[in-house]
């Protein structure tokens, strides 16, 4: 490991850097004057918690601008050094952290998923809503079968979410990340709620991640639009290999 990556995986630093993303974060949340879509979104989705917040790698920096304050909640994060400064972050936002990802093949162990699953149930089971990406990583917008999983095993809705802000900075990374700036418009996007049968066939599981798939895009599209953006990763997608495709990679 180089000096600097190891300075830069110290607790120390990744506490003080963990804290400038939240109060930056903070910052964007607070300046910008955000619009939800529908208006009466907490209304209908309020008596359904605690729900799975489905969202698109790419959108972790904002998704949780639309979390309520009374609402408990944990994030699904990864187990890479990046993932460790996340969380802690998340932690500034008053957001609990579970350590995990998802993958492909034999590397689901080692990225902790199985014990991921778990811990996201528990949290469900116990109140917490649960915020998670819903494509498989290095497959941006291909969702894949973990979110649909979850939500048939804890018989807790999916809601597809996205936050979007005017000014911007659009990553040219894999997952095309965007970081909100302060002083511009935002809009909220919630998407239609839906559950999967607990004795969901497999026919039915496809069915159910295809449908997370297209809500995903349809958020991302209505929020760009309210913008007055369109949605970078949008592009992108056309590109994609599917999710069959993917697996083979």
């Amino acid at each position: 490991m180089s000096p600097v990556k190891r300075i830069t995986r110290s607790r120390a630093v990744q506490e003080a850097l963990g804290f400038l993303v939240a109060s930056y974060l903070k910052l964007v949340q607070r300046t910008n004057r955000f619009v939800m879509e529908p208006a009466d979104a907490y209304d209908r989705i309020g008596p359904m918690m605690p729900v799975i917040a489905a969202m698109w790698h790419g959108q972790h920096f904002m998704i949780h601008f639309a979390k309520r304050p009374q609402d408990r909640a944990a994030s699904l994060v990864s187990r890479s050094g990046d993932g460790e400064f996340n969380a802690i972050a998340l932690r500034h936002l008053g957001i609990r952290a579970i350590r995990g990802s998802g993958a492909r093949g034999r590397n689901i162990r080692k990225k902790g998923g199985v014990l991921a699953m778990r811990s996201m149930l528990r949290a469900l089971s116990d109140g917490e809503m649960v915020v998670m990406t819903a494509d498989i990583p290095k497959i941006a917008r291909i969702c894949g079968d973990g979110i649909v999983t979850l939500a048939q095993m804890s018989g807790r809705p999916i809601v597809p979410v996205a936050v979007v802000t005017s000014r911007r900075i659009d990553f040219d990374s894999w997952d095309r990340a965007s970081l909100g700036l302060p002083f511009g418009r935002g809009a909220m996007v919630i998407g239609e709620p839906f559950f999967v049968a607990r004795d969901a066939d497999a026919a039915t599981l496809e069915a159910a991640r295809q449908a997370v798939e297209r809500e995903l895009d349809a958020v991302h599209a209505r929020a760009y639009a309210l913008v007055g953006s369109k949605d970078p990763g949008a592009r992108r997608k056309q590109a994609r290999p599917t999710l069959a495709e993917g697996s083979r990679a």
